[in-house]
Formats: structure tokens, sequence, C-alpha cells
């Protein structure tokens, strides 16, 4: 047996009996311990850093304020660090790698003046020693790359300082490829179960809501047929503008959510002007029964066909005029006007207000934002965004202005 052996025998006979291992219990150094274990190249690092310095044992090990833990190592002196395993980090030299940021190399500790008397070689009983510190791309300290013998070794040369930066400089980008995939992982899971939540909430407004909805606005339209006297018509009255506007939000939530899912505004063309007229001027005569405190005062000229969705050019232009109405100086007439031209088909609401700043009108079309005013006792927000999206979806655009006493709502699109 050589003197070499019969030293590391009792090394390691001292360990056991003073230190033995201690397996530890932190999740997020457990995550570490897998991103490293998970790098394929990261045994043949160090079996490199092994034949190339002469170091019997190499490691990677996670250091923060509070462990040293052993993330992976190359073990040909039975010095028993397995990954998981701990050193107490007050003896490590690593502890003071992390509070001094420098690498630290020694040939041979007896002979050196700084560590010749440091009380870790003396506890673990190492001769030469070489660690650098590893950096996270963020500039976190993470840990250490660093070897250990019972006998000396030639480690001051530039050869072996430029191989630890190269390794450790991998490790690092390592980890950030680690940890960024982990963080797209992670979003693609919740991205899932956002998608499977929005799915649910498209089924309940579609079912759930609008039929029995549906239900009480038929059974309303029923009653308000029959000769009933007229304190019975007024709660028939106040039923059926709640129907609406129930219905109404429905409508939008369920626009909201199948934008966010990122289907659009889904279209159905067609060619017929007088229905679009009807249509527009049925929106009118519906907002006109139940808002006696406005007079709309309408311009229709729709004289010649092109390809549209009715319904939801209907939708848009009911957005817009519920939103004048709603914010809309009350007793103050709001003018509508709808023209087809030569290459554009328009509809202009305008209506008396206090002024819109130029800053609320650039975010007034953005969900759950919408035109906030004191009149805004209800709603969400959502009737300006689904009207542009209605636009976006007819290749169009609606334009809003606040001048003089008057704001406006322009759509147009090309015909």
């Amino acid at each position: 047996m050589s003197l070499s052996d019969l030293l590391m025998g009792l090394i390691m006979i001292f360990w056991k009996q003073n230190h033995g291992k201690m397996e530890h219990s932190d999740p997020e150094i457990q995550k570490d311990i897998e991103h490293i274990l998970q790098i394929p190249s990261m045994p043949l690092m160090l079996n490199v850093i092994c034949k190339s310095t002469g170091m019997r044992f190499a490691a990677i090990a996670r250091v923060t304020d509070e462990k040293w833990v052993t993330c992976i190592s190359q073990d040909e002196i039975n010095f028993g660090l397995k990954p998981g395993d701990e050193l107490e980090l007050q003896t490590t030299i690593c502890n003071e790698i992390r509070q001094h940021h420098n690498p630290v190399v020694i040939d041979k500790v007896s002979k050196d003046a700084t560590y010749c008397t440091h009380k870790t070689p003396i506890k673990y009983g190492f001769e030469s020693y070489i660690s650098f510190p590893i950096y996270l791309a963020n500039g976190e300290f993470f840990g250490t790359l660093c070897a250990i013998d019972p006998e000396p070794a030639s480690l001051k040369n530039k050869e072996t300082a430029d191989l630890f930066k190269l390794y450790t400089e991998l490790i690092s980008f390592y980890l950030d490829s680690a940890e960024r995939l982990r963080k797209t992982k992670e979003n693609l899971i919740e991205e899932k179960e956002i998608a499977r939540l929005r799915e649910t909430f498209i089924a309940i407004l579609g079912h759930d809501l609008r039929n029995p909805l549906s239900a009480t606005k038929l059974s309303v339209d029923l009653l308000d047929r029959l000769d009933l006297p007229e304190e019975a018509l007024k709660p028939i009255k106040t039923i059926k503008t709640s129907s609406s506007r129930m219905q109404e939000l429905i409508d939008n939530l369920l626009d909201f959510a199948r934008a966010e899912l990122g289907e659009g505004i889904s279209l159905e063309l067609a060619n017929n002007p007088r229905g679009l007229d009807e249509e527009l001027k049925g929106i009118i005569k519906e907002y006109q029964a139940v808002n006696q405190s406005h007079v709309i005062k309408p311009n229709i000229s729709i004289s010649k066909p092109f390809a549209c969705d009715i319904r939801r050019i209907g939708q848009l232009f009911s957005n817009l005029l519920g939103n004048a109405i709603k914010h809309g100086a009350a007793n103050e007439p709001i003018d509508v006007t709808v023209i087809v031209g030569t290459d554009s088909f328009s509809i202009a609401v305008v209506n008396t207000s206090n002024h819109i700043s130029k800053s609320k009108l650039e975010n007034i079309f953005k969900p759950f934002k919408g035109n906030s005013t004191e009149n805004n006792s209800n709603g969400l927000g959502l009737g300006l965004y689904i009207a542009s999206e209605i636009a976006k979806a007819h290749k169009g655009k609606i334009d809003a202005w606040s001048e003089n006493g008057k704001t406006g709502f322009e759509f147009t699109m090309p015909i």
C-alpha cells in the first residue's frame, strides 16, 4: 500500500466518523441538482478536468448562504460525495468564494503561505485545490466548479485557468437554457389551463345563460301583446329592457372570449342592402323606445349593395349607439349618419358630451376600458372593443374624436 492510499484511508475514516453525509430537503436546491444532472456532458466535463489536471476528485457544488450541496461529482479517491450530499458550509473554501467571487488555486497547501494553516485543508486533508465561481445568466452566484486531491498538483497555469473559465461559462449557459425550458413548459401548461377555462366559459355563455334568457324574452314578448292594464305594462317594459341589456352583455363577453382565443370575429357575408337598412333602423327604434331622454336623429342612405355581415354590423352599430346614449348628455340629440360611398361604407354616431382627453381616446377601444364617465354605472367596458373587432373583421376601422362639446365615433370599411 502506498503512502497516499494509506493517507486517503485515514482521511475517509476521519470523515465518516466526524461528518458523514447529510441529505438535503430544499426543493429549490433539488431543482438545481436535477438541472445539472440532466446535462449530458457534465460527466465528460468532470472527467476532462480530472485527466487534464491530475486531480482525482472534481465536483459541481451548489453554494448558498446556508448550504454547500453536491450537484454531481467524479470521485476517484472515495471522498464519498454523491449528488445531494452536503458539507458543512462554514468549513468550505467555496463559501469564501461566494463572498469574494474570486477563484482559488492551490498547488500545494503545505507550502502555501495563505492556506497552510487554513481550517478547510486541515479538516479534509487535501494538498491541492482549485475552485472557480459559477454565475447564472442574471449575474447571480450559483456555486463552484472545484477539484481536490490529497497529493500536490500543478494548477497555477493559464491552460488550467482557461479550462475552468470555459467550463463555468458552459455550465452557466446550460443552467440558463434549462431554466428557460422550465419556464416555457410552465407557460404551456398554464396556457392549456387558460384555454380549457375559456372553452368552459364560452360553453356557459352559449348555453347555460343564453337559453334561459331567450325563454324570458319570449315570455315577456307574449305578455306585451296581451291587453293588460297600464300598471302591468310598466314591469313588462322593465323586464324587456333588462333582458336586452343582459343579452348584449352575454354577446359581448362571448365575442371577447372568442377574440382572446385567437378565433377572431366570424362573419357571414351577404349582399342585402334592404336587410341592412331594416337592421339599423330596427336598432334605432328599440333604443328610442326604452330611452326617452335622448332623441336619435338618423340619416341613413344605403343606395347600393355590398358584402357585409348584417348581424355583426348591427351589433357594431348597437354598441356605438348604446355608448352614445349611456355617456351622452341627457335631452341632447344623437346624430346617426349611414352612407354608402363609391368605395366605402360608413356609420357615424355623434353625441353631446364632456370633452374626452386624447390619452383616454387612445385606450377607449381596449377591453375593460371604454368611456369611463360618471354615467357609466354598469357594463364591462367591452362594447367598444367588440365594435372595433367587428370593424377589423370587415377590413375596416373605427375612429373616435372629442371636440367642441361633441364626441363622435365613425366606422368605415372598404367595399
